[in-house]
């Protein structure tokens, strides 16, 4: 079994935005709003299951221009999601780790899972507080998945503690892998 061939150099009109389950999910609409702006032809919001505690799939629908996927049989991902840049912000603990040992147990670790197997880009934002993202299993799992050639945009504290970077900065790490239509 072959990997797909590295899309290093490959620009891409999709953008996937993946949330998990953190208080920094509510940050959702406002980040699609600006994955939008950038131009590119299409964005799909793939939150996990417990991203519906923070923000509701209707606020992340709401956002023009936006496709919410929440199922595998939905046409815009059939029968393969289409290549695309990924960025899983926020991505939470469990699901940080989760993805770096490889379980893909819901569609949104799948898609990310699958787009590290083809080797398009892959961006991760943890959103940790302080005691979790020195959890030794955590900096573990962010340091595999920078193996594995994922970009991590780390958290940022804003003297409150950590928590997800900035939107400027989540878009500065999508940039570089677009062609906007």
């Amino acid at each position: 079994m072959s990997v797909a061939e590295p899309a290093d150099a490959a620009r891409f009109e999709l953008v996937y935005l993946v949330l998990s389950g953190t208080s920094t999910a509510a940050r959702g609409p406002e980040i699609l709003a600006a994955l939008i702006a950038l131009g590119v032809r299409s964005v799909i919001a793939i939150p996990t299951p417990n991203a519906a505690r923070t923000v509701a799939p209707r606020e992340l629908a709401d956002v023009p221009g936006v496709q919410v996927v929440q199922s595998y049989f939905d046409l815009a991902i059939r029968p393969r999601p289409p290549f695309g840049v990924v960025l899983f912000a926020p991505c939470s603990f469990n699901s940080l780790n989760k993805l770096a040992h490889g379980i893909a147990d819901n569609l949104a670790l799948s898609v990310v899972a699958e787009a590290i197997g083809r080797r398009t880009p892959v961006i991760v934002a943890p959103s940790l507080n302080a005691p979790l993202l020195a959890h030794p299993v955590a900096q573990a799992s962010l340091q595999t998945l920078a193996e594995w050639g994922v970009r991590i945009v780390p958290p940022v504290d804003q003297g409150d503690g950590p928590r997800l970077a900035p939107t400027a900065q989540l878009l500065a790490a999508v940039r570089p892998h677009l062609r906007r239509s």
